[in-house]
């Protein structure tokens, strides 16, 4: 995508030019990801399909005024590690507590995704993104890390529901992953790997800062709760899941993940770029217990969050 499109710079005006440019040559492989961005974040009208460029600032700025009770927290952790099973446990294990899952389905089937919210082109040819970046990790990486990262932003700038604004307790929004991690470990993993290029890496750092500015506390984490457990460990668990995608992941990329979330969250190594991740509170938990089936593993867990959560 960088390649058909002139230089500007990543901004919200050069998001508008990105959009404008795209549209005018009617390709859908240059306009899809343009206009998931710009309606992702504000800077499309979804009624006229004009950039508006006003209701991103308006967005963002009502944002930074509205404080809300509610404490955000991100599930971290490597590919098949237990984010989901570990996700339904929090769910029912307080009211106060709000699990936003993984878009994983959005990733599986754009055109469904598409169809429901704009017109798509005949000529369109995107569906399985998932598959297709597994398949061809250098044609689809960037394009992929761009789309998660939009679908992430999304779940991220939903509102909490009503009954955890009105809770009287410690109300937390939980999010399976977050766009800090879109960023930090799997599109810096794609890039160390080389199926980020070095022009797309500088294009996805740029206009992620400027998403992350743009929305301000609206996005910030209050603390991260991170799934730890060897890549020998989540290799066994992919297999058992079988989800289609995944047939072809080795552990040796299951290890470069594992390296990355150490870097970051452990040894604090990794290069933050946002001056409230660098200092955010974590907690790990071992992830290597069969937390599943184990229900005294599963109580410890629950109370090591209670706790995690009650001192933020």
């Amino acid at each position: 995508m960088a390649a058909l499109l002139p230089h500007v710079s990543v901004t919200v005006r050069g998001l508008r030019q990105l959009w404008i440019f795209a549209s005018s040559r009617r390709k859908p492989s240059n306009c899809f990801i343009l206009r998931e961005m710009t309606t992702s974040c504000g800077v499309m009208n979804k009624n006229t399909r004009d950039p508006n460029v006003s209701s991103l600032r308006k967005h963002s700025i009502s944002s930074k005024d509205a404080a809300s009770p509610v404490r955000r927290v991100s599930i971290e952790g490597n590919i098949a590690v237990g984010k989901s099973t570990f996700a339904k446990l929090l769910q029912s294990a307080s009211p106060d507590w709000e699990v936003m899952t993984e878009p994983v389905s959005e990733w599986q089937n754009i055109e469904g995704k598409t169809s429901k919210e704009r017109d798509s082109s005949p000529h369109a040819t995107v569906s399985n993104l998932l598959q297709m970046m597994y398949q061809d990790p250098q044609r689809w990486s960037y394009t992929f890390q761009t789309y998660s990262c939009m679908t992430r932003l999304r779940t991220q700038l939903q509102p909490p529901p009503a009954r955890l604004l009105n809770s009287k307790a410690l109300p937390v929004q939980v999010y399976e992953r977050s766009i800090y991690s879109d960023r930090y470990i799997f599109a810096l993993n794609m890039f160390e790997l080389g199926c980020i290029n070095a022009t797309e890496w500088m294009v996805y750092q740029d206009w992620h800062s400027l998403l992350v500015e743009q929305f301000g506390h609206q996005v910030e984490l209050e603390g991260i709760i991170y799934l730890r457990a060897s890549p020998q460990k989540c290799m066994e668990r992919l297999k058992l899941r079988g989800r289609p995608e995944e047939k072809g992941v080795q552990l040796d990329y299951l290890e470069g993940l594992h390296e990355q979330h150490e870097k970051w969250l452990v040894e604090k190594s990794t290069e933050i770029h946002f001056k409230k991740l660098k200092n955010i509170p974590v907690l790990q938990l071992d992830a290597n217990m069969e937390f599943k089936s184990d229900p005294e593993a599963r109580e410890e867990f629950i109370t090591k969050v209670k706790n995690f959560f009650s001192a933020l």
